[in-house]
């Protein structure tokens, strides 16, 4: 069928919830990555409810038109960018909280909630959802599931895989799944809830979520600020904390551009020329303690170490930490990576860095969720925008991309902790996976999508 015959379709069952404004459609051929779909998409489409869902999708099975889901659109690997022929299918409008069971320590939610919005509705409750991306204030509950994202706090409270106990889906013909269970434990079947948890919306549509909650944790909050001369001194240190058997709530570690960065953003002294620092958080009863046990790490690692018990103290202290993004935009253009590694390999990883700059002479300032070992290399460039507005990183990037993705690998490590594949890391996918593996993973996208036409062209294609 043609486009105009499929918005024509559309238009019949949905009606004003179909968006062809062109600055809606340009929007939607991006996220936060820089990178942007060919083309614009048919339309739009604002979904307020699960009916409204499932029938964009057998309007697409029938028609064979490619869907791609979005939420916020705060994805940083180009996995929800809808271009040329398809329909991007919005569910941010499906923010509601259906349920919060203090009791079971659940909640059900649709997609399109905020984390941070989320967690300011169960605060009253005395409980929180653990995930806590960079992004929390502007990123959904959906597109955490969909990318199956950490952040800072993952270390000890764990990521999104953690935290789901179930899922509704809406397969690629329109039929709605209800996956994983509401209890603690299940194991009845296959545990398709965590083969959807990362899926990058290849196997269905999330419209709900069943999540596990926790309680407030009671006590004190303990902040540590440790510079050290340069950052393979400060991964040491972080590597002698987890060694040490402590287990911080947050561990996170800047290098010297981008702690210069974020000093310059927020107006602060400038650091020490080539310092780096550690940012770490101790909760519950024995935070205090902790903390002080930490500190002392610290102080034989060669660092130069305060601690805080002022809970304001500490927020100010991580809201240098996650100014990070908006500190890379006021150096250029940047292209946000994710890497990870295991702990122990942190200070390796770093030297690779180093090495990559040097040797394709670019600037990579980078941060990272120490407490697991997992990076963010920022590539900075400077490139002119296309005529919608959207900077693609040149090849000369992607080649120290390349070349740093693959030293990842070599230190046992993985393509992305919590960015996901989308477009920018398909092409490096069967060199982690293998051939073989590789092609199972594809298979099994198959059966969910039989047509092939759930987020086309991201995570499998080569």
């Amino acid at each position: 069928m043609s486009e105009a015959g499929v918005l024509e379709r559309l238009r019949s069952v949905l009606g004003e919830r179909v968006d062809t404004a062109p600055e809606s459609l340009a929007a939607a051929r991006a996220d936060k990555s820089g990178h942007a779909a060919s083309g614009l998409p048919i339309a739009v489409v604002h979904a307020r409810s699960v009916d409204d869902v499932q029938q964009v999708l057998r309007i697409a099975s029938e028609t064979g038109t490619p869907v791609v889901t979005r939420g916020a659109g705060t994805g940083l690997a180009g996995g929800a960018n809808a271009g040329g022929g398809e329909i991007a299918l919005s569910v941010r409008a499906m923010d509601r909280i259906l349920e919060v069971s203090p009791d079971d320590l659940t909640a059900v939610v649709e997609p399109g909630i905020l984390n941070a919005d989320l967690n300011a509705a169960l605060a009253p409750h005395g409980l929180w959802w653990a995930p806590d991306p960079a992004s929390r204030a502007i990123s959904t509950v959906g597109g955490n599931i969909a990318t199956g994202a950490g952040g800072l706090l993952c270390a000890k409270y764990g990521v999104v895989r953690d935290a789901v106990l179930g899922i509704d889906l809406v397969l690629a013909d329109g039929r709605l799944l209800h996956l994983g269970h509401r209890t603690v434990k299940g194991v009845t079947g296959l545990d398709l809830t965590s083969l959807v948890i990362g899926s990058e919306g290849t196997l269905g549509v999330i419209v709900g979520a069943t999540l596990k909650l926790r309680r407030l944790v009671p006590g004190e909050v303990c902040t540590i600020a440790a510079t050290f001369r340069d950052v393979r001194t400060a991964a040491e240190a972080s590597a002698a904390v987890t060694a040490s058997g402590a287990q911080p709530a947050i561990m996170e570690l800047m290098d010297a551009a981008s702690l210069a960065a974020v000093h310059a953003l927020l107006a602060l002294e400038p650091p020490t020329p080539g310092a780096a620092e550690l940012t770490i958080q101790t909760d519950g009863a024995a935070a205090a303690a902790e903390a002080d046990a930490i500190a002392a790490v610290l102080r034989a690692a060669g660092g130069t170490v305060a601690v805080s018990r002022d809970r304001d103290e500490g927020e100010r202290l991580l809201a240098i930490r996650r100014s990070m993004h908006p500190a890379m935009e006021s150096l250029g253009t940047a292209l946000i990576e994710d890497v990870s590694v295991p702990r122990s390999a942190l200070p390796a990883m770093f030297d690779e860095i180093a090495r990559v700059e040097r040797e394709h002479d670019v600037v990579i300032p980078t941060v990272a969720h120490a407490g697991d070992g997992n990076l963010h290399p920022n590539f900075i460039f400077d490139a002119e925008p296309d005529e919608f507005g959207v900077i693609e990183a040149p090849d000369r990037i992607w080649a120290a991309a390349d070349d740093l993705f693959r030293a990842a690998l070599r230190l046992g490590g993985t393509l992305t902790g919590e960015h996901g594949v989308g477009v920018l890391k398909r092409r490096w996918l069967v060199d982690e996976l293998g051939e073989d593996q590789w092609e199972l993973q594809r298979r099994i996208t198959r059966v969910f999508d039989p047509q092939g036409i759930l987020n086309p062209g991201k995570v499998f294609a080569r």
